[in-house]
């Protein structure tokens, strides 16, 4: 997205971000707080709700929509990790969804009385290979019983519905590795303390994960998403979605990096000259910009893919692998030229510099992002 893209949208998200300073998100770090407030205005701006259908109260939007509401969340010094899921798991409900749980949720989740934050995928076991997740369900009558553990389940413990991908059919039953998985949506509301239980997990940076554990949960079979042992297919969904809306993060988080950089260079004067006339503090900065322009282009053209309903997987991927680059390169190159004073909270690069950094790890590694374009995009054999 050009800054011109959904200019208004921005400019009122940016309006709103200014009621959130860097001391607010600074305290917040401190005390390892969960931002309430941040994620009440956004909600009742509308934000979260901008990919609802109008007819379940929602703004009816598309992607690239939410993505110019994320980018600028963060190119403003805001932080979108603590309620983002709550768009990219829409992906899996609005297009595999029954017609009664979109009826039953989404306008709940419109009006911000119902929160769709948690995802539940990611397993200590597993990590990133997805289709060896050991937690499973299992049909009794008119009700799944879950057993298992997932981990790094962000926002858990302030979401009041979780989208859980479980094995159904044991692996060894199935022809293929991405079948037999299944995707449900949990009430955790209800589920806590009678089967499910949610730990937090203390972290470099504040975005509130969890590890869950599932005993014996029960799980209506209505609230089961699509058709059973589909749901790996479901899941992409809102997978490629997360890709790209993570990608608009790192993009904000990159023109974040760049303005704070080039303003400080251009003020700090040492040895009778502004810093920003070295060339040795102007290129890493410039370099980090044009990385950050090319990475643009990608979830640009992936968010449009995304509401076409055409295949996205490729743009998706690369927009994520180039946007994390461009934001780490960004990063690396204000906190050098902040110097020390970069490493002091008040001038927030800290903060950033680590909240930033997660995302050549989460929501998934640039390895596996390599593996997939070397395998699916480029005809390479299969590495892993």
């Amino acid at each position: 997205m050009t800054a011109a893209a959904h200019s208004e949208i921005r400019e009122e998200v940016r309006k709103l971000c200014a009621r959130f300073p860097g001391e607010y998100w600074r305290e917040l770090d401190r005390a390892r707080g969960y931002p309430t407030a941040f994620v009440q205005a956004l909600t009742q701006a509308g934000y979260l709700s901008v990919l609802i259908p109008e007819e379940y109260g929602g703004a009816g939007l598309g992607l690239s929509a939410a993505a110019a509401i994320l980018e600028t969340i963060h190119a403003e010094g805001c932080n979108g990790a603590a309620c983002h899921a709550q768009m990219y798991i829409m992906g899996t409900i609005l297009r595999h969804g029954s017609a009664a749980q979109k009826r039953a949720y989404l306008p709940a989740i419109a009006r911000g009385t119902l929160r769709l934050q948690a995802f539940g995928v990611t397993e200590p076991t597993s990590g990133t290979d997805t289709t060896s997740l050991r937690t499973f369900a299992r049909r009794d009558g008119d009700r799944y019983i879950v057993n298992g553990q997932k981990i790094w389940t962000s926002r858990a413990e302030h979401s009041d519905l979780m989208l859980l991908l479980a094995r159904t059919t044991p692996r060894e039953q199935t022809a293929k590795r991405t079948e037999g998985l299944s995707t449900f949506i949990v009430d955790m509301r209800t589920a806590l303390g009678h089967g499910l239980t949610v730990r937090p997990i203390r972290t470099m940076m504040n975005h509130n994960s969890c590890e869950v554990f599932f005993d014996n949960l029960e799980v209506p079979a209505g609230n089961l998403v699509g058709e059973e042992g589909r749901g790996f297919r479901y899941i992409l969904d809102g997978m490629n979605a997360e890709r790209l809306l993570i990608a608009a993060e790192c993009i904000g988080d990159a023109r974040w990096f760049t303005a704070r950089s080039v303003a400080y260079a251009n003020q700090r004067v040492l040895f009778g000259r502004p810093i920003g006339q070295n060339q040795g503090v102007q290129f890493p900065i410039a370099r980090a910009y044009a990385q950050t322009r090319a990475a643009e282009l990608l979830v640009r053209e992936g968010c449009a893919l995304f509401d076409a309903g055409a295949p996205c997987g490729e743009p998706a991927n690369m927009a994520k692998l180039l946007a994390a680059d461009a934001s780490w390169a960004a990063a690396e190159a204000c906190l050098q030229t902040h110097g020390g004073f970069g490493f002091a909270e008040e001038y927030d690069v800290e903060r950033k510099y680590r909240e930033t950094r997660l995302y050549q790890v989460a929501p998934i590694s640039t390895n596996m992002i390599l593996s997939y374009i070397a395998e699916h995009v480029l005809g390479l054999p299969r590495s892993y």
